[in-house]
């Protein structure tokens, strides 16, 4: 997928809502428990429930590793479901990975390559050698982690060096030094929204990945206030808990598709108040 078509589809949804796939049994319906695979069955309905309200989609791959094998084959059935079902949709894996070149490389063909995600997680704290294996992909994005809406976020992140400037602010202008640095994306947590307009002075054009909007507490009105961006939107907005944990119910897809809603309703006004189109 290329920026445009993101863009593209924003535009038609009125929406860059994301919905993170974070499948947690425990959390859902006992219905599920007795079908052949509970966790694919879970998100193909939130899917199905919610494609033409959500552009984008992030299953947390440590919500599958945690299963084994079996949690693996859910992911790799989840992801192909979306591209032959709603190719349209930009397809995130949230895997947080970053290493050495040969092996960023590796875990660069499995998310890229073998599953066919449009997009992955990555760490930067190894630096560009563990980054630019992913950047090295066509139309393939690496959304890496700035500033995050964790607790302890600022334990590291917003430490200020010898030059007075945090470090986060200091890993987004260096990585856009990097080959292929227009493969770019970065995660900012919607709870330092405060943080968004110091963001935006260095990475004006580059999308941003949201998490901490409803369940962690992040407003989506102070984000767009300093972190929409009126030629691209430059925004994708994720909600996991908020969304596909709604109801217990047999009902959890509807549930999940009332809640997405919300957020739709609130981002297409949003846009509409930007006159953005």
């Amino acid at each position: 997928m290329t920026i445009t078509e993101l863009v593209g589809e924003i535009k038609k949804k009125k929406s860059f809502l994301c919905v993170g796939l974070d499948v947690d049994l425990t959390k859902t319906p006992s219905h599920l428990l007795n079908t052949e695979d509970p966790i694919f069955e879970f998100n193909k309905q939130i899917i199905d429930a919610t494609h033409h309200l959500a552009v984008a989609y992030k299953p947390n791959t440590a919500f599958y590793e945690a299963y084994g094998i079996k949690g693996w084959q859910s992911l790799d059935k989840t992801i192909n479901y979306i591209n032959q079902n709603y190719p349209e949709i930009f397809t995130i894996a949230d895997a947080k990975r970053g290493d050495i070149g040969n092996t960023s490389t590796m875990y660069a063909k499995a998310f890229f390559e073998d599953l066919n995600f449009d997009s992955v997680t990555v760490a930067p704290y190894m630096g560009s050698d563990s980054v630019e294996p992913f950047l090295a992909f066509k139309d393939k994005f690496t959304i890496m982690l700035a500033l995050t809406s964790n607790k302890g976020g600022l334990d590291f992140q917003g430490k200020d060096l010898i030059n007075n400037k945090p470090l986060y602010k200091e890993v987004i202008k260096t990585s856009l030094t990097w080959n292929n640095s227009e493969n770019l994306m970065f995660v900012v947590g919607a709870t330092k929204a405060e943080y968004f307009k110091g963001i935006r002075e260095i990475a004006p054009n580059s999308f941003l990945l949201v998490p901490g909007v409803g369940a962690q507490g992040g407003s989506l009105e102070g984000v767009c206030e300093f972190g929409l961006n009126k030629e691209n939107i430059g925004l994708l907005i994720n909600s996991s808990r908020g969304i596909i944990y709604a109801s217990k119910g047999e009902d959890f897809a509807n549930a999940a598709q009332i809640e997405a809603q919300k957020l739709q309703a609130q981002m297409a006004k949003i846009l509409a108040d930007n006159n953005i189109a």
